[in-house]
């Protein structure tokens, strides 16, 4: 990866590291997101139980995923740990640089198209990018999804937001993902039917009017699904909330029974 940031990383922050030099009691390594930056990993540190050799876990040029536990800035000394980071977050950090190499390609072609190098490339919006989403890659899977309303705050040059919007969204396909719960509608008036039909329209109304993109699916009396669909996890989470709640509100309304089924 060609972009590093500045400074120290954060304490108890998960960050990415190469190894360079290993010890009888310890390992040495480069904090790959920052620059000109080491670390320190002590024997103790590196996995639970007793260890006779380094060796046997770790390797010159590994990457590893690391816990940050202490800084010393005056020192510039940064102790870390390596067994005390669960393994989903290590897959989620490996799958994030990922990502973030896979977009650092991309910058460069952009930058070709703008007649600039990846220096350049990051220099003029790709660094601005990272600041305001976090991640280059967040930053390219809101563009593709939203177009010039994603740069609306960055004021970039119309030319060069022209260009790295028509290559965006040419490039990549929108993630959309999907998350669901199941309603348990339930009446037992005379309007029982119309009772639960009242709802799922009211949830289906408040859906379109709200541009939130869901599916009511009947399973078996009385239960029904809902599926939301967005392009992020917690958006799409949020969005079930909000439906569920008018769905739920609707048919209580009518005096009718109404809740959310908690997954086993």
């Amino acid at each position: 990866m060609f972009y590093k940031k500045n400074g120290f990383p954060e304490e108890n922050g998960i960050i990415l590291c190469t190894v360079k030099k290993i010890i009888p009691h310890a390992i040495f390594v480069d904090l790959d997101e920052y620059e000109g930056r080491d670390g320190m990993i002590h024997i103790s540190e590196i996995a639970p139980g007793r260890i006779r050799n380094i060796r046997d876990y770790v390797r010159e040029g590994k990457k590893l995923v690391c816990l940050v536990l202490r800084i010393d800035k005056e020192k510039g000394h940064v102790d870390l740990s390596l067994r005390r980071v669960p393994m989903s977050l290590r897959n989620q950090k490996m799958e994030e640089y990922k990502q973030e190499a896979k977009s650092e390609k991309l910058l460069e072609y952009i930058g070709k198209q703008l007649k600039k190098d990846l220096k350049s490339a990051y220099q003029n919006f790709g660094v601005k990018l990272i600041d305001h989403f976090g991640l280059l890659n967040h930053a390219f899977n809101e563009i593709a999804a939203h177009g010039h309303e994603a740069l609306t705050d960055l004021n970039f040059p119309k030319k060069e937001a022209d260009i790295i919007v028509s290559i965006l969204q040419e490039k990549i396909k929108p993630i959309e993902v999907k998350v669901d719960c199941v309603l348990v509608l339930e009446s037992f008036s005379e309007e029982g039917i119309e009772d639960v039909k009242v709802a799922l329209l009211a949830g289906e109304s408040f859906a379109k009017k709200e541009e939130i993109k869901i599916n009511l699916l009947y399973t078996s009396a009385p239960r029904y699904r809902l599926e939301v669909f967005a392009n992020d996890y917690k958006i799409a989470e949020e969005e079930m909330k909000k439906v569920s709640a008018v769905i739920l509100k609707a048919i209580k309304q009518r005096g009718a029974y109404g809740d959310v089924e908690l997954k086993k």
